[in-house]
């Protein structure tokens, strides 16, 4: 009889060593190896060749005339956006967010909703007994609902009951670490269990064509926890994200085999639950009734929409010989050394003598590169104390030479701020063809956006 395999997992990274160790090699993290239970080594499964033996799979044509499976609504339309249209036949969707985000709260909204329109919906919770769920329904007004409801952490038990009679169209694993197979040893949210739970799930899911939903940790950075290879065998990936002390929750598609990636669905968290927010940009812009330096509006571009957040820029002069202090709030720390880099050599300001402090109004988190012109803005306008414009916003991205280049979708952009009441924009000079409701001032070189700004 063959001898089994030793093997230690980390459960942060999910790499594989012969020995345990105190410290992972590969990321650094302590006591976060656990042992697993490989598969057994004979000189046949060491030796034999796979290349014949197997069964003969069937093989079609890509433009094979088949039923393409269907796409269920799940009546948010934000969660749609979010989803590309809706779950999918047989897919299997992950969605992480940090605790008391609001998780469990927009996946039992959409089982109701599911639910109400006469389709089979089952909500599986392993970290809550069953009546507690149905405290929270109750008090989002979904009480009478007729969505099934189970507290259970055993695969092999959900996966015999949904197994019986017509399966569910939409089954919600409230979460996947409280997931146990019996077929791997170890306890329940180990590397081993969460890819063994995770893939009869996911299994069941293309079999019984059941648009499967699975709740995902997060760990103290925000990633999802557990393997890596999680993330590669869902469809869709979910990142719920927000400041619980903030009004609005936003829903990212990380990854979608269905549907685009990086689109958002917007949400604002009341007493009766998340309600959805059709202009987003309603959350994120203040009052401009009046001038104040350092601010400016941005277009930024979330997937195919639009969202206008407003740039903050505050400069302080210190002594001489004081360190000056750089914070940031919602943008990257490293692309705004490289603006003040930029606007000290190519256009002659200095910022090496005052702090400078950048936030994106309202807890909103940019990764547009099309920022640049707008925090440029901000800061030249924190600096010489001459307000911006209420009534324009600035896009553009700014390169080492200073040139200032184009970014997509322009017009878009435009008519997003249009649509709330403003009326010019500050933006590449090779973006002034596009026609749009604005009126475009067009730059080329950061040296000229500074003298307009500077009344030069």
């Amino acid at each position: 009889m063959a001898k089994p395999r030793k093997r230690y997992v980390c459960q942060a990274c999910g790499s594989v060593t012969s020995q345990w160790a105190g410290q992972c090699a590969d990321c650094g993290d302590w006591n976060s190896l656990v042992e697993d239970a490989g598969g057994n080594v004979t000189p046949f499964s060491a030796k034999h060749n796979l290349q014949s033996g197997g069964r003969a799979i069937l093989l079609s044509g890509l433009d094979a005339d088949v039923a393409l499976p269907e796409r269920m609504s799940t009546g948010i339309a934000e969660l749609d956006r979010a989803l590309g249209g809706g779950f999918v036949e047989g897919s299997a969707t992950l969605i992480g967010g940090d605790p008391g985000i609001g998780k469990s709260t927009l996946l039992l909204q959409a089982a109701a909703k599911v639910a109400m329109r006469g389709l089979k919906v089952a909500y599986v919770s392993g970290e809550e007994a069953a009546d507690q769920v149905r405290l929270r329904a109750r008090r989002l007004g979904l009480g009478q609902a007729p969505v099934l409801l189970a507290a259970a952490t055993s695969v092999r038990d959900i996966l015999t009951t949904m197994g019986q009679g017509e399966p569910p169209a939409l089954l919600i694993i409230d979460s996947i670490q409280t997931m146990h197979s019996d077929l791997i040893e170890g306890a329940a949210g180990t590397v081993s269990q969460v890819r063994a739970a995770a893939g009869e799930l996911i299994r069941f899911a293309k079999e019984r064509g059941t648009a499967v939903v699975l709740v995902g940790h997060v760990t103290k950075d925000g990633s999802i926890a557990g393997p890596r290879v999680m993330e590669h065998m869902v469809d869709t990936v979910l990142a719920f994200e927000g400041e619980r002390s903030h009004l609005y929750r936003i829903l990212r598609a990380v990854k979608n085999r269905f549907g685009g990636t990086d689109e958002i669905g917007v949400f604002a968290m009341e007493s009766e639950g998340l309600s959805e927010v059709s202009n987003p940009s309603s959350l994120f812009l203040t009052s401009r009734d009046e001038s104040v330096t350092g601010t400016i509006v941005f277009p930024a571009l979330e997937g195919t929409r639009p969202v206008l957040v407003e740039v903050q820029a505050l400069t302080v002069r210190l002594a001489s010989g004081a360190t000056p202090r750089r914070a940031v709030v919602g943008w990257d720390s490293a692309r705004l050394s490289m603006i003040l880099a930029v606007l000290e050599a190519r256009c002659g300001l200095s910022f090496s003598a005052c702090e400078v402090y950048l936030n994106i109004a309202g807890g909103y988190r940019v990764q547009d590169p099309a920022a640049d012109l707008a925090v440029a803005a901000a800061l030249v306008s924190a600096l010489s104390e001459r307000p911006l414009a209420s009534d324009a916003v600035a896009f553009g991205e700014i390169a080492l030479s200073g040139e200032i280049r184009p970014v997509a979708h322009g017009s878009l952009r435009c008519r997003e701020a249009a649509k709330l009441g403003f009326g010019r924009a500050l933006a590449p000079a090779a973006m002034t063809k596009e026609k749009g409701s604005l009126a475009l001032s067009g730059f080329k070189d950061l040296g000229s956006f500074v003298d307009h700004l500077l009344g030069r």
